[in-house]
């Protein structure tokens, strides 16, 4: 498909005029009512525009998105020729959003045709719309097939064509409620078609698996959801390979499948990795020894699986798929599932109470999502996940520490001025803690991390050309590392002369 038609529309003022009525596509209407991006950073062009505060956006493979005026979005077709057919074949197509191709011609055309006889009364849709596609050389489609192109199209929005608003950072909802795969299909799909050639005895698969670090990770979660009796040789031999990683969850889940099998003469084996260095020998350390038999060893594989795994996909941590997601590289999976959690968080923060004690928040979540996001090297998200972080931390250290991170993260998105808000707050917390968790600050890494972090942003500051705010920075990171020990002082004295230096050269240089 092109965008011909558009391109037709452009050019012939009466063709825009009859898209715009009584199709509502408008191409005077190109302004959308707040500031849009696609969470991808891929590009985003809008062409046209509705009555109701609706626009339609080009994206860079063509394919048109639609966002409402109510924070709602989606892919409506491949291409711009691709949206009009079904704009102008189905002009309540917005009042089909629900149907698709499993609700039978039958229904599809009732449902079109009730829509369209409420058209009638007050357009005439009948004589433009063969007139339009004539013009425009469009094809005449049923609904039915209208129906499943756009059902087809609205599939398609997520991931790659997240829509956000550009100012606030959080997404538009889908202008759909049609079901989704959930997260963990895409992302174990590759371990599950390798645990299948596994299983078929391919050994150039057992190879590639059990030298790259993913794909044995993603076996061994296919297994974990999948399990056979006959898969103890394939456990065995991604268990061996896993251990070169050192103590990771995989590891202990491959210690546990083979476990669960309850042969005695795997605890050699299952020794044999746990003494591959310190961090194993902590994370298996109750594993049975050698010597052990094997209700023993089955017995300790029940309790962990029952703690760690199980066989439910859907109930394993949602972090177990965003981190296997990104290790494939599927990115824009990872980032869409982790912009909607940290956008569910920051709807309805009750979602971070403790169940032991209710009156008190769990902020982990935040922290552990602003790290992702860093991760994904997506910092504005991290940025917005860690300012939120900040402002529901409790004691004085616990603030401090979060506004630490939440000035880095300003500072290191260009957000100069921000940051030196964020380490003023710091400050008077140093100065006004409230309470006794900040009273060794100056003798541990916390301090030196402060001291750190003033320097880089008054060498920042200076770099951008903004000598006094540099000089004031560098004034207060000289006042801290005064209070600093003996060696949190000496740890940042080198970056203190660098940036006293830089500073001093913008002081001249103004």
């Amino acid at each position: 498909m092109t965008d011909h038609a558009l391109r037709l529309l452009r050019h012939h003022a009466h063709l825009a005029e009859l898209a715009a009525f009584p199709f509502d596509f408008d191409l005077d209407r190109a302004d959308h009512v707040e500031p849009v991006r696609l969470a991808s950073g891929g590009p985003l062009r809008p062409v046209a525009g509705d009555g109701a505060g609706g626009t339609y956006f080009v994206c860079a493979d063509g394919s048109v998105l639609y966002a409402d005026s109510e924070g709602s979005a989606g892919i409506i077709g491949s291409s711009v020729d691709e949206a009009l057919e079904i704009v102008i074949g189905l002009p309540g197509w917005r009042d089909h959003l629900d149907l698709s191709p499993a609700d039978g011609p039958e229904k599809i055309l009732a449902r079109v045709a009730e829509t369209e006889e409420e058209f009638r009364e007050d357009y005439g849709i009948d004589e433009a719309r063969p007139q339009l596609r004539a013009a425009l050389g469009l094809s005449e489609r049923s609904p039915v097939e209208l129906i499943g192109m756009l059902h087809t199209a609205l599939l398609r929005t997520e991931p790659d064509f997240l829509l956000l608003n550009a100012e606030e950072g959080c997404a538009y909802d889908l202008l759909d409620r049609h079901p989704r795969p959930p997260l963990w299909e895409p992302v174990l799909a590759q371990g599950r078609a390798d645990l299948a050639a596994l299983r078929a005895g391919d050994r150039t698969v057992w190879d590639a698996t059990a030298e790259d670090p993913v794909r044995r990770r993603l076996a061994l979660r296919a297994a974990q959801f999948d399990r056979a009796d006959s898969d103890l040789e394939v456990l065995r031999y991604l268990l061996r390979h896993e251990a070169r990683s050192s103590m990771t969850d995989e590891l202990r889940l491959a210690a546990v499948l083979v476990g669960l099998q309850g042969h005695p003469e795997d605890l050699s084996l299952l020794d044999e990795v746990r003494e591959t260095d310190f961090d194993t020998a902590c994370g298996l350390s109750e594993m049975p020894r050698p010597g052990a038999d094997g209700a023993a060893l089955r017995e300790w594989a029940l309790g962990l699986d029952e703690v760690f795994f199980g066989t439910d996909p859907s109930d394993e941590p949602s972090d177990t798929w965003t981190e296997l997601a990104a290790d494939q590289g599927l990115t824009e999976l990872a980032r869409t599932a982790l912009i909607r959690r940290l956008d569910a968080i920051e709807l309805d923060q009750g979602t971070l109470r403790r169940p032991d004690a209710p009156k008190t928040l769990d902020t982990s979540p935040l922290s552990s999502l602003a790290h992702d996001f860093e991760q994904l090297g997506d910092l504005p998200q991290a940025l917005r996940a860690q300012r939120l972080c900040a402002a529901l931390q409790d004691t004085a250290w616990d603030r401090v520490s979060a506004r630490l991170t939440q000035a880095r993260l300003e500072r290191e998105t260009g957000q100069l001025p921000q940051a030196g808000r964020t380490l003023t707050v710091l400050r008077e917390i140093l100065a006004a803690p409230g309470d006794d968790t900040l009273r060794h600050w100056q003798d541990v890494n916390l301090g030196r991390f402060i001291a750190k972090e003033h320097y880089s942003l008054a060498r920042d500051l200076a770099d951008a050309n903004l000598p006094e705010e540099a000089r004031a920075t560098l004034a207060a990171a000289e006042e801290i590392s005064g209070e600093l020990s003996g060696p949190a002082a000496t740890a940042v004295r080198e970056l203190a002369v660098e940036v006293a230096e830089r500073v001093g050269d913008a002081r001249d240089l103004d």
